[in-house]
């Protein structure tokens, strides 16, 4: 049996991370937040497609309704793939969301007063993740310094 000249030698494995878990060269890593987001996001805007249709039959005024639940489903489900695939739009995206769902609770709490625990729970959810958004890492996942 021979062996191979020297030349022709295989190159070196790289044994640094899995062989299941190929990623571009510099390429980010998703942080385990935004993972956690994108699902929510993804589920959240199923939910809604399917809300939306059930809004839809009613018709009448319930139609556009069902209109507008089917724009922040698509929304949910646009901002899900932007955060799996840490596509640089979908972090201001997902500050707009929340800052139009701190909006929203604002809105809703000055419409109806006896909702108070309902808007300081929307406060503090928006708000983390807001404050996640915000943090270094994953600005930098999303190329942002």
């Amino acid at each position: 049996m021979q062996t191979p000249p020297d030349d022709m030698s295989p190159p070196p494995v790289d044994t640094s991370r899995p062989v299941d878990t190929p990623r571009p060269v510099g390429a980010a890593e998703r942080p385990l937040g935004i993972t956690i987001m994108a699902v929510l996001s993804a589920i959240g805007g199923f939910f809604g497609l399917l809300a939306s249709l059930v809004f839809f039959g009613l018709g009448g005024v319930a139609f556009i309704g069902g209109l507008i639940i089917l724009a922040y489903s698509l929304l949910s489900l646009g901002l899900a793939y932007g955060f799996w695939t840490l596509q640089p739009w979908a972090w201001p995206l997902g500050v707009g969301v929340q800052a139009l769902g701190i909006l929203q609770a604002v809105l809703r709490f000055l419409n109806d007063g006896t909702q108070f625990f309902s808007l300081l729970v929307s406060l503090a959810i928006a708000g983390v993740i807001l404050w996640y958004l915000f943090q270094p890492h994953v600005k930098a996942a999303f190329g942002r310094a």
